[in-house]
Protein backbone atom coordinates (compact mmCIF):
# COMPACT_ATOMS: atom_id res chain seq x y z
CA UNK A 1 0.00 0.00 0.00
CA UNK A 2 1.69 3.73 -0.83
CA UNK A 3 0.75 6.86 1.23
CA UNK A 4 -1.82 8.38 -0.77
CA UNK A 5 -4.13 4.84 -0.57
CA UNK A 6 -3.65 4.93 3.34
CA UNK A 7 -4.35 8.55 3.51
CA UNK A 8 -8.14 7.48 1.41
CA UNK A 9 -8.52 4.77 4.16
CA UNK A 10 -7.91 7.23 6.62
CA UNK A 11 -10.43 10.07 5.32
CA UNK A 12 -13.36 7.22 5.04
CA UNK A 13 -12.95 6.62 8.79
CA UNK A 14 -12.78 10.48 9.29
CA UNK A 15 -16.29 11.55 8.50
CA UNK A 16 -16.39 15.41 9.85
CA UNK A 17 -12.84 16.34 11.24
CA UNK A 18 -14.79 19.59 12.61
CA UNK A 19 -16.28 17.39 15.55
CA UNK A 20 -13.16 15.38 16.38
CA UNK A 21 -11.08 12.28 15.39
CA UNK A 22 -11.05 8.88 16.30
CA UNK A 23 -8.85 8.15 19.46
CA UNK A 24 -6.54 6.49 17.39
CA UNK A 25 -6.16 8.94 14.43
CA UNK A 26 -6.16 11.78 16.90
CA UNK A 27 -2.94 10.36 19.32
CA UNK A 28 -1.54 9.65 15.85
CA UNK A 29 -1.37 13.31 14.52
CA UNK A 30 -0.30 14.31 17.94
CA UNK A 31 2.93 12.32 17.05
CA UNK A 32 3.43 14.22 14.32
CA UNK A 33 1.61 18.29 14.18
CA UNK A 34 1.53 21.05 16.79
CA UNK A 35 -1.79 20.77 18.30
CA UNK A 36 -3.63 24.19 19.04
CA UNK A 37 -5.42 24.54 22.18
CA UNK A 38 -7.54 26.92 24.23
CA UNK A 39 -7.25 27.17 28.05
CA UNK A 40 -9.88 28.21 30.48
CA UNK A 41 -8.47 30.88 34.03
CA UNK A 42 -11.71 31.10 35.09
CA UNK A 43 -11.88 33.63 38.37
CA UNK A 44 -14.72 34.83 40.33
CA UNK A 45 -15.42 38.10 42.34
CA UNK A 46 -13.02 37.15 45.12
CA UNK A 47 -10.03 36.37 43.12
CA UNK A 48 -10.68 32.06 43.56
CA UNK A 49 -9.68 30.58 40.04
CA UNK A 50 -11.62 27.39 38.84
CA UNK A 51 -9.42 23.94 38.40
CA UNK A 52 -10.31 21.20 37.56
CA UNK A 53 -8.29 17.36 38.55
CA UNK A 54 -6.88 15.05 36.02
CA UNK A 55 -5.08 12.15 36.42
CA UNK A 56 -3.88 10.79 32.57
CA UNK A 57 -0.99 8.88 31.31
CA UNK A 58 0.56 11.80 29.68
CA UNK A 59 0.62 14.92 32.03
CA UNK A 60 -0.04 12.44 35.87
CA UNK A 61 -1.97 13.76 38.32
CA UNK A 62 -3.18 17.05 39.50
CA UNK A 63 -5.15 20.21 39.09
CA UNK A 64 -4.96 22.01 35.83
CA UNK A 65 -6.68 25.03 33.93
CA UNK A 66 -9.64 22.99 32.04
CA UNK A 67 -9.23 23.10 28.23
CA UNK A 68 -9.31 21.51 25.09
CA UNK A 69 -7.92 21.07 21.58
CA UNK A 70 -9.46 23.39 18.51
CA UNK A 71 -11.10 21.37 15.62
CA UNK A 72 -10.90 21.89 11.99
CA UNK A 73 -12.16 24.70 10.95
CA UNK A 74 -13.32 25.58 14.51
CA UNK A 75 -13.08 29.46 15.88
CA UNK A 76 -11.00 30.01 18.97
CA UNK A 77 -13.44 31.67 20.48
CA UNK A 78 -15.67 28.65 19.71
CA UNK A 79 -13.53 26.17 21.54
CA UNK A 80 -13.48 28.41 24.41
CA UNK A 81 -17.64 27.95 24.49
CA UNK A 82 -17.65 24.54 24.15
CA UNK A 83 -15.04 23.76 26.82
CA UNK A 84 -16.79 25.75 29.14
CA UNK A 85 -19.49 24.24 28.01
CA UNK A 86 -18.19 20.68 28.31
CA UNK A 87 -15.70 21.02 31.19
CA UNK A 88 -17.46 23.59 33.42
CA UNK A 89 -21.62 22.86 32.93
CA UNK A 90 -22.25 26.46 32.58
CA UNK A 91 -22.01 29.57 30.34
CA UNK A 92 -18.72 31.83 31.32
CA UNK A 93 -17.72 35.39 30.52
CA UNK A 94 -14.82 35.81 28.62
CA UNK A 95 -12.55 38.61 27.53
CA UNK A 96 -12.23 38.21 23.97
CA UNK A 97 -8.53 38.51 23.39
CA UNK A 98 -5.97 35.86 25.29
CA UNK A 99 -3.99 37.10 28.06
CA UNK A 100 -1.06 34.46 26.97
CA UNK A 101 0.07 32.70 24.06
CA UNK A 102 2.69 29.81 24.78
CA UNK A 103 4.27 27.34 22.96
CA UNK A 104 4.48 23.80 24.67
CA UNK A 105 7.15 21.29 24.05
CA UNK A 106 6.89 17.99 26.39
CA UNK A 107 9.38 15.39 26.32
CA UNK A 108 7.08 12.36 25.40
CA UNK A 109 6.06 11.95 21.46
CA UNK A 110 2.32 11.69 22.26
CA UNK A 111 0.61 14.57 22.56
CA UNK A 112 4.03 16.23 23.24
CA UNK A 113 3.78 19.79 21.41
CA UNK A 114 0.96 22.53 21.89
CA UNK A 115 0.20 25.84 20.85
CA UNK A 116 -1.85 27.13 23.75
CA UNK A 117 -3.92 30.36 23.88
CA UNK A 118 -4.86 30.97 27.35
CA UNK A 119 -8.42 33.04 27.89
CA UNK A 120 -9.28 34.94 31.07
CA UNK A 121 -12.93 34.36 32.17
CA UNK A 122 -15.22 35.33 34.78
CA UNK A 123 -18.39 33.37 36.93
CA UNK A 124 -20.38 34.58 40.03
CA UNK A 125 -18.46 33.63 43.47
CA UNK A 126 -22.05 32.04 43.91
CA UNK A 127 -21.23 29.52 41.31
CA UNK A 128 -21.24 25.83 42.52
CA UNK A 129 -19.15 23.35 40.46
CA UNK A 130 -21.53 20.58 39.22
CA UNK A 131 -19.37 18.04 40.49
CA UNK A 132 -22.17 15.44 40.67
CA UNK A 133 -21.17 12.11 41.55
CA UNK A 134 -17.36 12.68 41.52
CA UNK A 135 -14.85 12.56 44.12
CA UNK A 136 -12.02 14.92 44.16
CA UNK A 137 -9.73 12.76 42.57
CA UNK A 138 -11.66 11.55 40.16
CA UNK A 139 -10.79 13.32 36.59
CA UNK A 140 -13.22 16.49 35.46
CA UNK A 141 -13.71 17.32 39.66
CA UNK A 142 -13.90 21.09 39.64
CA UNK A 143 -13.12 23.23 42.76
CA UNK A 144 -12.33 27.01 43.52
CA UNK A 145 -8.62 27.29 44.64
CA UNK A 146 -7.48 30.43 46.40
CA UNK A 147 -3.71 30.06 45.82
CA UNK A 148 -1.92 27.54 43.04
CA UNK A 149 -1.99 24.54 44.60
CA UNK A 150 1.25 23.15 44.87
CA UNK A 151 0.05 19.59 42.91
CA UNK A 152 -0.74 21.77 39.47
CA UNK A 153 0.03 19.57 36.64
CA UNK A 154 3.72 19.98 35.30
CA UNK A 155 2.80 20.96 31.98
CA UNK A 156 0.64 24.01 33.56
CA UNK A 157 3.47 25.17 36.02
CA UNK A 158 3.44 28.14 32.94
CA UNK A 159 0.38 29.16 34.56
CA UNK A 160 1.26 29.54 38.12
CA UNK A 161 1.24 33.13 37.91
CA UNK A 162 -1.77 33.49 36.78
CA UNK A 163 -3.58 31.36 39.83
Amino acid sequence: MNICQAIEILEKVIKKPEIGLPDEIFLFVTRIVPMVNVDLLIKDGRNRTLLAWRDDPYNGKGWHIPGGIVRYKEKLMERVIKVAESEIGAPVEFEPEPIAINEIILPQRTRGHFISFLYKGFLPETFEPPNYGLSEKDNGYLKWHNFCPENLIRVHEIYRKYI
